[in-house]
């Protein structure tokens, strides 16, 4: 009977040839996350979710663009504005789950080769900062979203009793 293979991940990160380090891969995810720089460092520009990430922001500066001159329809203006926020929220995201990851299982995963990690202050003070300023882009965005729709409701209201 042959020998049962190992179960693959149904992640599109396949495993480097050589060893990834996990501070970069936080600061990456932390500073150029939306651009998709962080899957691009780990997955090669063959990452599908790289080019997700970057299309995203692409469509979020069209969206707000178009917001800020009155250009197109509102509907589709905030659908691309979510895409680009999803995008930016998302890169935050992907960093803190990064930095919390034990090196043991980063070795396994994305360092077979090189030498061990230890994830020392800078990748945890990235995960802080990450989580200060994801949640609080996440706030704001849900706040403003909030904010317009219940204007809408209100204009939408006066037009109905006058």
């Amino acid at each position: 009977m042959p020998a049962a293979t190992p179960a693959r991940h149904a992640s599109t990160l396949v495993p480097p040839a050589r060893g990834k380090s996990k501070l970069l891969t936080v600061a990456l995810a932390f500073l150029f996350g939306s651009l998709g720089a962080h899957r691009f460092y780990l997955g090669g520009l063959r990452d599908p979710y790289g080019w997700a990430h970057l299309l995203a922001l692409l469509a979020g500066a069209i969206g707000v663009t178009s917001m800020a001159t009155g250009a197109g329809t509102p509907a589709l203006n905030w659908a691309f504005a979510v895409a680009g926020g999803a995008s930016v929220i998302s890169a935050f995201l992907a960093a803190i789950v990064y930095g919390l990851r034990p090196d043991d299982k980063w070795d396994a995963r994305f360092n077979l080769t090189g030498k061990p990690t230890r994830s020392g202050w800078p990748v945890v003070i990235l995960v802080i900062l990450s989580l200060l300023i994801g949640t609080g882009l996440l706030m704001a965005g849900l706040a403003i979203s909030f904010q317009t729709f219940f204007e809408s409701q209100v204009e939408a209201a006066r037009a109905l009793s006058q």
